[in-house]
């Protein structure tokens, strides 16, 4: 929140600081009779001091933030050290007070966590801008060097998101976004559910007002259905604990309503089938005797198969631990139950914060060290420290021992799991750099790249100017499963490729014996016999034939008998013996009625090919010009002499190759040209000549080709499958302008 001084634009409010401070105190108290008041009034004091005259955009005070943040931790029974932390968490930004000050007047720890503090409120989330590395840096070495650091600001952000609504619209939705993106997880990781769940619900409000009120509306209605069927349980189990002389406390809790959200949204649950909507809590002493209460309410309660979690034996992440078990109560309905120690209820509210509870200057551990994975394995545990500000100097945690944070050079962070090397880092940058990595440098050094990555570094991968595909051995040292499926992928994908051309060219073989090609057969054909195969796709056809799994002389054989559907067979007589003759003279592909062996041109001005109408023209001298029938020039011969002309058609037997000039448009990019020319290539044509027209200052580019085709019908094809090439976004035939 920014800090006013002296506005007259907003309604000043007058509060009696005081009172709340001296509220604050006798809460410590409570949890922590050991508590120094003096050193928390001295705190109080020096905030209220130097935030004199400072005002929240609501109107209030701003001594009542630092206030508030020092209640939230009290809530959470933390140490006396975040207690005074958390009064001058924004001291050092908003005040002329220095850091020497602080340090001299509670000493080094404190001041140190007020900096830690200070540090991440400067922290700009989601930039790309260097300064990010080193801020990012700071975030995470803080949280791994004294988690009170994270701690407090999670409560500075949960009382920033209670007063949220005094910002603008753009700054709500801006915090809101940022809180459910970062401070939310944070406080998950951290196993902090209290903290979690409100940053959630508020962040969600804000952000989806309407799917608020839908689920609250939902949960509202469906909650007083089931308030009694939940009160009944309560009471059975209740009361059949008492008659065994076991002593537990037993409540309800509701689920939070943007855990609901995403069930209902990402996880495609119906809302009507979420059954830990409500739940029955069941508090004991200790371990044996949550698995004795649930044998008890499982005698009591019929269990739904497949719906009980031990999560005592094996704890989540984030330390959490509890039995679940799902039951049918009265009229049917499922109920969740959650049966758990004082101990692991009071992690399960406050995570990690659960384990600063000092009573009379000793720390309470209860184990600590064996229930939570991600503690630094090199931790040397101190059960009997009599200062308590000693054991937390020696505390110091990897929050993320699940994962490590590193850096881009440029500043972005990439999360990974513990234990991945560059070969991870490259391939959640992109595909492309993790198939052609050689190498990597972290923190400006060379280092092979199975190196194992530690949180804060700043990775480089030295990527191969020629594509060279990534290593089989990669497999037994990625981490992630999105670089393992890649790697295999591209394996999978060239053992493809290898099939692919080897069942194409050994199709080509077979039909050349035959005397045919593969411009010879249209892409309806192809995929006629490849659906016939039931295969989806002709390329994976031929690679079925490649790998042998399929007969090349089955597919030829349904080839053969598309084509001569397509065009019957007829019986030749002395006239198509007497074409053929005159074929072998002239093999221009153009039959002239009523005229033999005379000299034919395809004109160049408009290029038919096979398929095009046309109409033939005779020159003076240079045999007859055969053109389109749409074309401009013929339009205009005709009004100088109609008798000139003379009716022409396609010889349909004739193997004559003609030209026709396409053009090709799209955004530029590396190796399109080649991308190009291998489809053409594909149907055995011969290009006779490529241009490129315009590569302009936006990376629009422009070819023509002029192309051999036998027919328009392959032209038409060529085109089809042009189309089909990434970042072309147009191909067409130059046709003469009408």
């Amino acid at each position: 929140m920014k800090k006013l001084k002296n506005k007259t634009d907003i309604q000043l409010k007058e509060i009696d600081t005081d009172l709340i401070f001296k509220n604050l105190i006798d809460k410590v108290k409570g949890y922590n009779p050991g508590v120094d008041p003096g050193l928390l009034q001295t705190a109080y004091d020096m905030a209220k001091e130097n935030h004199q005259d400072q005002y929240r955009k609501s109107g209030e005070p701003f001594i009542i933030h630092p206030l508030e943040v020092a209640d939230i931790l009290a809530d959470m029974e933390m140490d006396q050290t975040s207690i005074v932390a958390a009064l001058l968490h924004d001291i050092l930004e908003d005040t002329e007070l220095t850091l020497a000050k602080v340090k001299k007047v509670f000493g080094n720890k404190t001041a140190n966590i007020i900096n830690g503090v200070t540090k991440l409120d400067k922290i700009v989330f989601h930039t790309k801008e260097e300064r990010q590395v080193e801020n990012l840096r700071k975030m995470i070495i803080a949280m791994s060097e004294d988690v009170r650091i994270i701690l407090i600001k999670l409560a500075d952000r949960l009382h920033n998101m209670r007063t949220l609504s005094s910002l603008g619209r753009e700054k709500i939705k801006k915090k809101a976004m940022e809180t459910l993106e970062i401070y939310a997880p944070i406080a998950h990781r951290l196993g902090i559910h209290q903290i979690k769940s409100e940053l959630e619900d508020l962040s969600f409000m804000y952000l989806y007002p309407k799917q608020y009120k839908l689920i609250d509306d939902m949960t509202r209605e469906k909650i007083a259905k089931r308030k009694t069927l939940m009160d009944e349980a309560i009471e059975i189990i209740k009361e059949k604990l008492e008659e065994v002389e076991l002593s537990s406390e037993i409540s309800g809790r509701n689920k939070n309503f943007y855990s609901i959200y995403n069930k209902v949204t990402k996880q495609h649950r119906k809302f009507e089938d979420i059954y830990d909507l409500m739940a029955v809590r069941i508090i004991v002493n200790d371990i044996k005797t949550c698995y004795g209460v649930l044998g008890i309410v499982h005698s009591l309660l019929k269990p739904v198969p497949g719906r009980f979690k031990d999560y005592i034996a094996n704890p989540k992440f984030n330390m959490y631990q509890s039995l679940h078990t799902t039951v049918i109560g009265s009229k049917g309905k499922p109920l969740e139950i959650q049966i758990r120690t004082y101990d692991m209820h009071k992690i399960a509210e406050y995570g990690i914060a659960a384990h600063y509870k000092y009573k009379e200057g000793s720390l309470q551990i209860s184990g600590f060290d064996k229930r939570i994975a991600w503690i630094r394995q090199i931790l040397d545990w101190q059960k009997e420290l009599k200062d308590p500000e000693d054991y937390m100097e020696s505390l110091r945690l990897d929050l993320f021992e699940e994962e490590v944070f590193v850096f881009t050079p440029k500043g972005k962070v990439i999360n990974l799991p513990r234990g991945s090397s560059p070969i991870d880092f490259a391939y959640q940058i992109h595909t492309d750099i993790g198939h052609n990595c050689i190498g990597a440098k972290i923190n400006g050094q060379m280092v092979p790249i199975e190196t194992i990555l530690e949180n804060g570094d700043i990775v480089e991968i030295i990527v191969s100017k020629a594509p060279k595909g990534p290593s089989r051995d990669w497999l037994n040292v990625v981490k992630t499963s999105s670089a393992r499926n890649k790697i295999k992928q591209w394996f999978n994908r060239e053992e493809r490729q290898e099939a692919y051309n080897a069942g194409r060219e050994i199709m080509a073989k077979i039909l050349r014996k035959n005397s045919l090609s593969f411009k010879n057969i249209t892409s309806d054909i192809m995929e006629d016999v490849t659906r016939e195969m039931n295969f989806e796709k002709v390329d994976r056809l031929f690679s079925a034939i490649g790998s042998h799994k399929v007969s090349p002389h089955q597919v030829y054989t349904k080839i053969v008998k598309k084509l001569s559907q397509a065009e019957p067979e007829k019986e030749m007589t002395i006239e198509d013996i007497e074409k053929k003759e005159r074929k072998k003279k002239d093999d221009s592909g153009i039959i002239v009625k009523g005229m033999d062996g005379v000299l034919v041109n395809i004109a160049k001005c408009c290029n038919p090919v096979p398929g095009d109408g046309i109409m033939g023209y005779i020159t003076r001298g240079k045999g007859i010009s055969v053109h389109r029938g749409d074309c401009n020039n013929i339009n205009n011969l005709a009004k100088m002499n109609e008798q000139r002309f003379i009716e022409v058609e396609w010889d349909k037997k004739s193997p004559y190759k003609f030209n026709a000039e396409i053009q090709i448009e799209a955004l530029d990019r590396t190796k399109l040209l080649r991308d190009i020319t291998n489809v053409i290539s594909e149907y055995d044509l011969n290009i006779a000549s490529a241009n490129t027209l315009k590569v302009d200052k936006a990376g629009h580019a422009k070819f023509r080709f002029l192309i051999e085709i036998s027919n328009k019908y392959i032209l038409k094809d060529v085109i089809k499958n042009l189309k089909q090439i990434d970042s072309i976004y147009d191909v067409f035939r130059i046709l003469p302008r009408k």
